[in-house]
């Protein structure tokens, strides 16, 4: 038998914390305009536990852009911010109007 999670109690392979905290979470989107009239968008509002590294990676090559992680922050080069929302929302992350 493997092992049990200790958050819901579920076996790990059935474990729902992970979707429960995408769920939870509401992030904003905001476009920026930086130095030499580039544009960032700019995600805002993750929780302190949330891997936003990975869903910076994610993000980064779906949309062939670049950018960074910042505290509780993802900055994408460019101006993406309709295409964002679509895959925030497919990943089952709540966007903010």
């Amino acid at each position: 038998m493997g092992e049990v999670c200790p958050t819901c109690g579920l076996p790990d392979e059935l474990c729902v914390c992970e979707d429960i905290s995408k769920s939870s979470n509401t992030v904003s989107l905001d476009v920026e305009e930086r130095r030499y009239d580039k544009m960032m968008t700019i995600i805002k509002g993750f929780d302190d536990d949330f891997e936003i590294d990975d869903l910076a990676s994610e993000l980064k090559s779906s949309l062939g852009c670049g950018g960074t992680t910042k505290s509780n922050s993802i900055e994408l080069q460019g101006d993406h911010l309709e295409r964002v929302v679509d895959l925030l929302n497919d990943r089952g992350i709540n966007v903010e109007e």
